[in-house]
């Protein structure tokens, strides 16, 4: 049996992982078939793990505006890291390990073994809420942590770094595709592949995706590949400009070509009929003086054919590119002004963005995004798991 493994980055909607909230695509009468390995609260967990390094900071500081109250708040508010993260994993899809099914509860006894041995794995990653769910389509888990790193010397001794933490692990990035989380991921595959294989399951590799973007940087990430794809237009067109200029060269050649013969056939003695020879009878002149002239215009004439069709056949070409330069042109220059409209708005959206966050604070903005992003999760989770195109 092959079946594929499915990581994804969860959104960290605790209230419906727990099922405090249920979503449409949750069957209510399966929801006790769910377990539930831990749901404590996230503030209770900070308060264990960083509240001796913030004491020992706030100690050290000469300045009360340089201590720290709430140190759960002030990671919440942070631009460079997140409170806490979400892993979800899934066996199949809902067509090969349905929830309902007996390969269902198949991938339940696989998850669940996974999930026994995840906070051991993974000493850094602070397990605050974890839930194998069976009322959706697919049996799948969400696993949301806090990282953290001990030994810091800048800030709190120990604070939340998902770098740090899983640099410690052992996963070090290199290249923007080979990152630590990437690294991770990857390995926590391997482990679950590892499980499935106990059982009778080989992992089915295909395509992997990356994790859901937010909406600007999906705009991004479009742009950056139409201004890829352009990039790949231009080198073309350089191209074809190139064999363009080629064929102008040969055709001016050919001309020049063209004047220089039709000198040599007014004046080059070769080519003009001479006088007999004194008393050189007809036969003679004909066979030493007007057939070897004949035979002459015949190889110039079919020399001057081959030429004229060669000239020809380049000036229809380059009609043909020239006609097709102009129509891709044309279209560039229409996708060009598209994408200028685009940057305009986005331009504006951004300034609106920037605005909303000026006249209502940044913390007010963040809260109502934060409940836009879940009710918009909510509605997108029907088709998240069961769905073929979130396979690994």
């Amino acid at each position: 049996m092959q079946r594929t493994i499915s990581a994804m980055v969860g959104d960290g909607s605790v209230n419906h992982n727990s099922r405090k909230f249920k979503a449409a695509n949750v069957d209510p009468t399966r929801t006790h078939l769910n377990i539930d390995y831990c749901n404590e609260n996230i503030k209770k967990v900070y308060h264990e793990l960083f509240d001796e390094a913030l004491k020992r900071h706030n100690d050290k500081q000469t300045r009360a505006d340089r201590k720290i109250k709430n140190y759960y708040d002030k990671i919440c508010n942070s631009k460079q890291e997140k409170s806490f993260h979400e892993i979800i994993l899934q066996i199949g899809n809902k067509d090969d390990m349905g929830a309902e099914s007996e390969n269902g509860q198949l991938a339940k006894q696989v998850l669940d073994e996974y999930y026994r041995g995840f906070q051991e794995r993974n000493p850094q990653l602070k397990v605050f809420s974890a839930h194998l769910h069976m009322d959706e389509a697919t049996p799948h888990i969400h696993i949301d942590f806090v990282p953290f790193t001990t030994g810091s010397k800048r800030g709190l001794d120990t604070r939340v770094s998902l770098k740090q933490a899983l640099a410690i692990q052992g996963f070090k990035g290199g290249t923007r595709e080979n990152t630590e989380w990437n690294q991770w991921i990857q390995s926590e595959k391997e482990q679950l592949a590892a499980v499935m294989e106990r059982y009778g399951i080989e992992w089915e590799h295909k395509d992997t995706h990356e994790k859901h973007l937010s909406v600007l940087d999906y705009k991004k990430q479009e742009r950056a590949a139409e201004v890829e794809k352009l990039g790949a237009e231009i080198e073309q067109k350089q191209a074809e400009f190139k064999v363009l200029s080629e064929r102008i060269h040969n055709y001016d050649e050919g001309i020049n070509d063209l004047t220089e013969l039709t000198n040599s056939l007014d004046n080059s003695p070769e080519y003009q009929l001479p006088e007999p020879q004194g008393l050189m009878s007809a036969k003679a002149y004909r066979s030493k003086i007007v057939e070897p002239f004949v035979k002459r215009l015949k190889a110039l004439i079919k020399t001057v054919l081959v030429r004229c069709f060669e000239g020809w056949d380049n000036y229809y070409r380059l009609n043909i590119t020239n006609g097709n330069l102009y129509h891709e042109n044309e279209k560039l220059i229409k996708v060009n002004e598209k994408l200028t409209d685009e940057n305009e708005n986005l331009r504006s959206e951004n300034k609106d963005y920037k605005l909303l966050r000026k006249v209502f604070g940044s913390k007010q903005i963040d809260s109502l995004l934060e409940q836009a992003r879940e009710k918009q999760q909510y509605k997108q989770r029907d088709t998240r798991f069961g769905n073929s195109k979130y396979e690994r």
